[in-house]
């Protein structure tokens, strides 16, 4: 999968700045999060512990504790004032917010114990890791044996025409790059996923004219956080010529926004499955798995 690499602080610093501002402006965020909280309404298995992993500021933590009221919900994110806002009023204190509990971290490295999570709900994180894989293998540690991952994120069709209409004034990268459905698929697989299934679909949002579109990007933080993007102000020309390649898709004096959207769910292998390595396959037990298989085995001669 190869992606125009992120500027880590860049992005922890943007979803910071845009912690009180993101829920006035997430309307597809959370449209997108009810499909997702959809997809899982109906699972007759109750979890006892599930990660909400990048919960912005916390709506589906708190539907999911809804859901499953007898669950144990951590919801993690990796800004800490987007984190802050998580459970009314902002409240900024790390301990358990109406069944809640809150934690900053990284997806690349989850300060979660192995094979203690059930369910993992991921709503329009993923494009923002800078190493997908790395989070796959961290989410197969943490999940127990057939725990569920439902995740969505956005896929490299997104915001086409803003990416157009950056191409004519300059080469840089303006907007973000966003992974394939089937890149993600064959990283589920690398993993040792089970039964990955994949689906997208196209969104479209209308604007009445293209600075409306950029306000609302940057009250959500989503920020061009490309490593390689001009770090310097963009002139007036310069903007003025981007406005106007826009107009192009302008039509009835609206302005399209689209968003390709990947859908996944896939569930954790059981204990030793194999993990593909550039090393080769490399098997993993813990030392009680194997006494138990063991004993298992002696009985059954």
């Amino acid at each position: 999968m190869s992606l125009t690499p992120l500027d880590k602080s860049a992005i922890r610093q943007s979803f910071d700045r845009a912690a009180s501002s993101y829920d006035h402006y997430a309307v597809l965020q959370r449209e997108v999060e009810s499909r997702l909280l959809e997809r899982i309404e109906f699972q007759r298995y109750e979890p006892e512990m599930i990660l909400d992993l990048g919960c912005g500021t916390g709506s589906a933590s708190h539907a999911l504790a809804g859901q499953f009221k007898y669950a144990n919900i951590i919801a993690l994110d990796w800004a800490p004032a987007m984190l802050a806002q998580v459970g009314s009023g902002g409240r900024t204190s790390p301990e358990s917010v109406a069944g809640v509990s809150r934690l900053c971290a990284d997806m690349h490295t989850l300060p979660l114990a192995a094979r203690s999570v059930d369910l993992v709900f991921s709503s329009l994180a993923l494009q923002w890791s800078y190493d997908l894989p790395a989070v796959f293998c961290e989410f197969r540690r943490i999940m127990k044996a057939d725990a569920m991952l439902v995740f969505t994120c956005f896929g490299p069709d997104t915001l086409h025409e803003l990416k157009q209409a950056w191409r004519a004034v300059d080469d840089l990268p303006h907007v973000n790059d966003y992974p394939d459905m089937h890149d993600i698929g064959d990283e589920l697989l690398t993993a040792g996923f089970r039964e990955p299934v994949m689906d997208t679909e196209r969104l479209t949002l209308e604007y009445p004219d293209v600075m409306s579109l950029m306000r609302e990007l940057k009250g959500i933080g989503a920020h061009n956080v490309a490593s390689q993007r001009s770090h310097g102000l963009m002139g007036k020309t310069g903007f003025q010529k981007m406005l106007k390649a826009y107009e192009k898709f302008c039509r009835d004096d609206r302005y399209p926004a689209s968003y390709d959207v990947i859908y996944g769910t896939a569930f954790a292998p059981a204990e030793g499955q194999p993990l593909k390595t550039a090393e080769g396959d490399v098997a993993t037990f813990s030392i009680d798995a194997l006494r138990t298989h063991s004993r298992k085995n002696r009985g059954s001669l």
